[in-house]
């Protein structure tokens, strides 16, 4: 038997972890994974402009522990404030989108 036969799609592990789309324990595992993905693009993006956490929130008029707890996978973020840090710290414009 090939080795790749024994390789599960990363697809297939979370179906198997957190049920099909469209089922409880996989739209929590789903919203989660959004908040994930905002956290690692501020670090990423603040890392790009060579910025400590402290430096960032100096430039967006909030603190140094919400930039960590926006890292960190904060759950309730305020897209006013969302809309500072990028734009005032770190010179971007935040983009959103709708899908179905």
């Amino acid at each position: 038997m090939p080795a790749n036969d024994k390789l599960t799609s990363l697809s297939q592990f979370i179906e198997q972890e957190h049920g099909p789309l469209g089922s409880k324990s996989r739209e929590a595992f789903e919203a989660g994974y959004e908040g994930f993905k905002l956290g690692a693009l501020l670090q990423q993006a603040r890392h790009a402009k060579g910025l400590t956490q402290q430096q960032l929130a100096d430039l967006a008029g909030t603190d140094k522990s919400y930039i960590s707890k926006l890292e960190k996978d904060l759950k309730d973020v305020r897209l006013s404030t969302l809309q500072r840090i990028i734009s005032e710290g770190l010179g971007g414009h935040l983009e959103l989108s709708i899908k179905f």
